[in-house]
């Protein structure tokens, strides 16, 4: 199911201010995951958040190799903030992780 076209630019919007210098490569990944039907009920600077984070901590951070050790996800999360807040910072968001943060 394609997402209605006012949504769709709000979560344009929403990337765009959250992710200004990201590649475009990882913009369309988030996109795509912020679109998806179980983020469609969340407001879309939300749904890109959690899209962004799910994203750079899977495909930018040493998280999955963690889990693969046998780090619980809580742990393997706390391991990789600063690897996820340093690919962030590169991209200059305009949010970071926060280490005592109990959503992301």
């Amino acid at each position: 199911m394609v997402a209605p076209t006012g949504r769709r630019r709000a979560v344009a919007k929403a990337l765009t201010a959250l992710l200004p210098l990201a590649p475009y490569a990882d913009i369309e990944t988030i996109r795509t995951e912020a679109l998806a039907v179980h983020m469609k009920t969340l407001p879309p600077s939300i749904a890109v958040w959690l899209a962004t984070v799910a994203h750079v901590r899977h495909a930018h951070t040493d998280y999955d190799k963690l889990l693969s050790e046998g780090y619980d996800r809580d742990s393997a999360r706390f391991f990789v903030i600063d690897q996820t807040n340093t690919t962030l910072t590169r991209w200059r968001a305009t949010r970071l992780l926060d280490p005592d943060d109990e959503e992301g």
